[in-house]
């Protein structure tokens, strides 16, 4: 994957915004922060994974998930973005989206989709 197909996998979602996190691209949802490329430019930082996922993930996808000791303990994983598919990160977006955005966009996504 690359960050742009990241980038429409998120921009799918209702009120998803481009913006900046630490200085790198990042995509946000009512000025809060959903996935972040990392410095490298083939890293994104995936927000609430619970640690129990985390591990779950690598040990599921190693090529793809990992963290590190920055992340240790942070509810997040990172995914290399050269061995990820839509699915490995479509789920994980979407599920950090429904924490974040306005509760009335939520339903009236789950209105539309119904």
């Amino acid at each position: 994957m690359t960050w742009e197909e990241v980038r429409a996998l998120a921009r799918a979602l209702p009120g998803v915004e481009d913006g900046t996190s630490y200085g790198t691209p990042a995509l946000k949802v009512g000025g809060k922060l959903l996935v972040r490329l990392r410095e490298d430019g083939e890293t994104v930082v995936l927000q609430d994974t619970g640690f129990d996922e985390r591990e779950a993930l690598i040990e599921s996808r190693p090529d793809v998930f990992h963290f590190t000791g920055h992340y240790r303990d942070y509810p997040c994983v990172l995914a290399r973005l050269p061995a990820a598919r839509a699915d490995d990160l479509r789920g994980l977006i979407e599920r950090s989206w429904r924490l974040r955005a306005p509760k009335r966009m939520v339903a009236a996504r789950e209105r539309d989709r119904a």
